[in-house]
């Protein structure tokens, strides 16, 4: 298994997770990388164009979706986990909330486990995970993919969120997880509306507070086309509007469809805001 060392947050202006969705219906790029092999040369495209992190995802999880089987998500992701750990040296994250899944891309070469549910879906994923001690990011949500809209209730988005976050962060540490194994998504899209997202982004230094490394991931989600009125294809430059907004309150690390051209922008945006010198890239 990879060490989550091979990249060091500290020293970087900025890291990317490039996404891979090996999916029929994600809802950007569902289909475009349902085989084997596109799926991989997505992959190493994407490590080409700056990628630090690899993120292959089996199932969609946005709203809506249909839910599968772990054994059809595992039939999905795992040949192209262990094609793309051949290739590339970084490390290579599953999107999963199964353990089932989790435990045999692991094995695979996998280090990191994304969990949009953060350990609420399986319980067992807790513990792999503190057996194992590969990286998790556990990500805010309620509900599941198909009644997280209904479940956009809050007080205050932001403090009830970072709460909720907290809890699932105790029980993964509990377990044995050790704090710097550990990475925290607010969730954007995810059981919010496009007023709560917009708020949890202004807020996100409450999530920078808590000491752990946060990851944004806002890739052409819905609220961006809520604002613009672009569709999902037309979103890349208010995507790299909400990247600008995070990095600026002190965000580092990205999850991403487009990695060069968000690439391209951080270069140039950190440059001038953190007065690098101009050839730090």
């Amino acid at each position: 298994m990879k060490d989550q060392n091979e990249i060091n947050f500290t020293g970087k202006s900025f890291s990317l997770m490039g996404i891979v969705n090996i999916t029929p219906d994600s809802f950007y790029d569902g289909g475009r990388h349902n085989s084997v092999d596109a799926a991989v040369e997505h992959a190493l495209q994407l490590v080409d164009q700056g990628a630090d992190i690899i993120d292959i995802g089996g199932a969609s999880s946005r709203p809506g979706a249909a839910q599968i089987t772990p054994s059809e998500e595992l039939h999905r992701v795992l040949p192209v986990v262990e094609k793309v750990v051949h290739y590339f040296k970084g490390p290579v994250s599953v999107d999963t909330t199964w353990s089932e899944v989790a435990e045999a891309v692991i094995d695979a070469g996998a280090s990191w486990i994304n969990d949009i549910s953060a350990g609420r879906y399986d319980e067992r994923l807790i513990s792999l995970v503190a057996r194992r001690e590969c990286t998790v990011v556990l990500m805010h949500s309620r509900g599941t993919p198909q009644t997280m809209q209904q479940c956009v209730s809050y007080k205050d988005v932001t403090l009830e969120v970072k709460s909720e976050l907290l809890e699932a962060v105790t029980t993964f540490i509990k377990t044995g997880v050790k704090r710097d194994k550990i990475v925290i998504d607010p969730g954007i899209g995810f059981a919010k509306t496009a007023r709560q997202n917009i708020r949890l982004l202004q807020d996100v230094s409450e999530f920078l507070s808590t000491g752990y490394r946060v990851l944004i991931g806002t890739s052409r989600k819905s609220f961006i086309g809520t604002i613009t009125g672009k569709e999902v294809e037309q979103r890349l430059c208010g995507t790299l509007g909400t990247v600008a907004s995070a990095f600026i309150r002190g965000v580092r690390l990205f999850r991403v469809h487009d990695v060069k051209e968000t690439a391209d922008f951080l270069k140039v945006f950190s440059v001038i805001e953190n007065s690098l010198p101009i050839d730090h890239f």
